[in-house]
């Protein structure tokens, strides 16, 4: 019976590696070293060797993988420290995260220094084998081959982050771990676990108790968006949804058996109405206050006039210290509003005795936050910390040694780096997951609004223009946050996250000369295989026709791009395409006032469409100057954009628009023999995100490009908060003219409103087409 079972063995390894020949290998993120040679290697039965100085984890992660593959090839993989035919050796020389992966006919050589580089190899390794590799049954009829190859790979940022919020709502032990494995293999090392908010406090305290006991709970949520709604389910929400210290230590032990970091976040001194209505004493008010039912800002905070909060905050960071290893705490320190500390006598205090003033463009209670910052930060230190702030700690005074988490755009992570700081970019127009994936909104969850394609998060780049080596030195690497307001559900958590955590990590892991979109996009098939027998949600929107519009020659064309070989069909009228309308099969010309629609028409998807509507008017498609560069952060794509015929979405972060704000708009068309007597720029208002209607419009002709003469101004107030945000258009209107040359000035409003959140300074101005007739 010996004997047969042996040689049942042997058979089944040969039926699993039959030949193949390999071109390329579909891996993410994409090694930055890659050799293909001839050959392969049949990993089915064979031996696993690891070194013998490897030390627990690294030997308990080899021999998960060993089970994994005796699981999935149908034979077994014994593990030894005596001889394998895939061989992990320790190479304490090597840096920390790389490694070094060598495939022959004869077997595998992986090299690394610790579990974090073997672990990198294993995934890799995976990723190069059938996906049935990833699932829980045994697919012994696969070829269950390497191909022949040499990989030396590293990663090109040390922080390759990834948030998860379970304040807002709450994910079990279970999914969390689910979290890990996902981050696991795309090669991620760092969960920020934002673990306390406003709307829920969920980690176990022992000198605080009521945390949990009553800031865990809240009385009801809001329905619907915060915007767009007064209405809440009146179901409490909460109860026993916090995470004990024990299980916190299992989380991180999990973690670190993958080679990932947890870092904590206590977010402080705003965002803690969660805290007060357990507390209510640490507040201006003293209450009674409620655990928040509502997203968005809450006015009230923590009252930093009183000593008793300041020994709350060391007592709870004390415990923080003493479970987490990490080497960071992340403190907060964003959107928090200073209207109770205005009033607050305690707070007014406290400002004289430390004789702080408004200055330097922020007002004494900007200072205020800082010393609550500083002194945390300080005591965060004599615990062997170092701490992480979101970017608002650079409005007023920054602790040396703070590290700035960039999210409203880059700017703050570019400032701090200019600064000396330490960054990590963050940025919310690339890495927001909590923004919608697709414009077609009706076919997706509920999102908290926003347009984040897969492809606008693989197209960012953390270095800045004209960085210097220095101040790149200071970019630690890239996160992207997934905050949890509209987000429920397991199910919703991992569509949100997926497939542009795929992305992400090759914006974390990949040299810029390794990254290729065109490599990636034909790569989604496989990487989302790995999703589909892993048993992980995920968006199809990948998968869905995109296009962009770009004017050449006078023309305003269309491109179109679907993955792998999927055909694409479109019409002109705005009908649906059908797979009888017309195949794109190169750009496609706009000759007036029509609807364009295309569909992506792959087997098993009801893809969303791509639709635009293209108004003809006399500028559309003219020559262009732009005299007055945007904002850094809000380019878009211009100078195009603005002649193109159509209209922006509703999300101003689209490359369909662009913002000014510290130099005024200001174009040159030539309408090269056009008639016409009004212009009208299209623009948009979001006042809570600063973008506000334009202070004053002027209006030149000329017939030289040289000597203007003004034929139009216009002068517009300050929108008052009650007005509708949305796009805005202005129309000015002149004698009619056939001069060759058209230009139009604008600038943003001077100064926000004492009424805003963030009164006094300049304004954004976006506009998305200048509109000629």
């Amino acid at each position: 019976m010996k004997k047969t079972l042996i040689i049942l063995s042997v058979l089944l390894a040969a039926a699993a590696c039959g030949p193949k020949n390999v071109q390329t290998i579909n891996v993410v993120p994409y090694p930055n070293e890659v050799q293909i040679k001839s050959g392969e290697f049949c990993v089915a039965g064979a031996g696993i060797k690891y070194d013998a100085a490897a030390d627990e984890r690294t030997k308990a992660l080899i021999e998960a993988f060993a089970q994994q593959l005796s699981l999935v090839t149908g034979t077994e993989s014994a593990v030894s420290e005596a001889n394998g035919e895939i061989a992990f050796i320790l190479d304490a020389e090597m840096p920390h995260e790389a490694y070094t992966l060598n495939v022959t006919k004869k077997g595998v050589e992986i090299k690394a220094s610790g579990l974090n580089g073997f672990n990198y190899a294993i995934q890799t390794i995976k990723q190069m084998l059938p996906v049935e590799v990833f699932g829980k049954v045994a697919a012994a009829e696969k070829e269950w081959t390497l191909p022949c190859v040499k990989i030396d790979d590293a990663p090109r940022f040390g922080y390759r982050g990834l948030h998860m919020d379970v304040s807002r709502h709450f994910f079990d032990m279970d999914e969390v771990k689910r979290y890990l494995d996902i981050m696991e293999v795309h090669k991620l090392n760092t969960l920020h676990w934002h673990i306390t908010d406003d709307q829920g406090w969920r980690l176990e305290i022992k000198k605080y108790p009521r945390l949990t006991e009553v800031g865990a709970v809240r009385k009801q949520t809001l329905v619907g968006h915060l915007f767009d709604s007064e209405v809440y389910d009146g179901t409490p929400y909460g109860e026993g949804c916090y995470f004990t210290q024990d299980q916190v230590r299992e989380i991180l032990d999990y973690a670190a058996g993958k080679g990932i970091t947890v870092i904590p976040e206590i977010d402080l001194p705003g965002h803690m109405l969660a805290a007060l209505a357990a507390y209510p004493e640490l507040g201006c008010t003293g209450g009674p206050y409620d655990v928040w039912g509502k997203w968005g800002v809450a006015d009230d905070v923590l009252c930093v006039g009183k000593e008793k909060t300041m020994q709350f905050l060391e007592d709870v960071l004390t415990e923080v210290c003493e479970l987490f290893p990490a080497e960071y705490v992340h403190i907060g320190g964003d959107e928090c509003p200073k209207v109770r500390w205005e009033k607050c006598p305690k707070c007014q205090a406290k400002i004289k005795e430390l004789g702080l003033e408004d200055k330097n463009g922020f007002k004494a209670e900007h200072y205020l936050q800082s010393y609550v910052m500083n002194r945390m930060t300080s005591f965060l230190e004599k615990q062997g910390k170092k701490i992480i702030g979101w970017d608002e700690i650079l409005e007023g005074e920054v602790a040396d040694n703070a590290i700035v988490m960039s999210w409203r755009g880059t700017a703050g992570g570019i400032k701090a780096a200019q600064m000396g700081h330490d960054a990590i970019m963050t940025p919310n127009s690339f890495f927001y997951l909590d923004y919608y994936q697709s414009l077609d909104t009706a076919k997706e969850p509920l999102a908290i609004g926003g347009y984040l394609p897969v492809e606008t998060c693989y197209s960012y780049e953390p270095y800045a223009e004209n960085m210097t080596d220095e101040e790149k030195a200071h970019i630690l690497g890239v996160q992207a946050n997934l905050w949890t307001e509209y987000i429920a559900t397991n199910e919703h958590l991992e569509y949100m996250l997926l497939p542009r955590m795929a992305a992400l990590s090759e914006v974390q892991w990949c040299q810029p000369q390794t990254k290729s979109w065109e490599r990636f996009l034909d790569s989604a098939d496989d990487f989302c295989a790995i999703y589909d027998v892993a048993g992980y949600n995920y968006s199809k929107r990948i998968f869905d026709v995109r296009g962009s519009v770009s004017v050449e020659n006078n023309q305003v064309l269309v491109h179109l791009e679907a993955q792998g070989d999927t055909p694409v069909r479109y019409t002109t009228d705005g009908t649906e395409p059908t797979e009888e309308s017309a195949l794109y099969e190169g750009p496609v010309a706009i000759t007036g006032t029509c609807t364009f629609t295309a569909k992506a028409f792959r087997p098993g998807l009801d893809g969303a469409l791509y639709k635009k509507d293209f108004n003809a008017h006399k500028a559309m498609a003219k020559d262009i100057t732009v005299n007055a560069e945007p904002h850094k952060n809000y380019r878009g794509g211009l100078p195009y954009i603005l002649i193109d015929g159509m209209r922006g979405p509703g999300d101003f972060h689209s490359k369909e628009w662009s913002g000014w704000r510290v130099e005024p708009f200001d174009i040159v068309l030539d309408m090269n023999g056009e008639t016409y007597s009004s212009m009208t720029l299209s623009t948009t208002v979001v006042k809570y995100d600063d973008i506000f209607n334009p202070a004053y419009i002027s209006v030149y002709t000329s017939d030289n490009g040289k000597d203007f003469t003004e034929v139009a101004k216009a002068e517009y107030p300050v929108e008052a908060e009650s007005e509708p945000n949305g796009p805005k258009e202005y129309t000015l209107e002149f004698p009619e003219t056939s001069s060759r040359y058209l230009k139009v000035v604008a600038d943003a409003i001077p100064a926000k409103p004492d009424w805003h959140e963030r009164p006094g300074s300049k304004g954004f101005l976006f506009i998305d087409e200048v509109i000629v007739k």
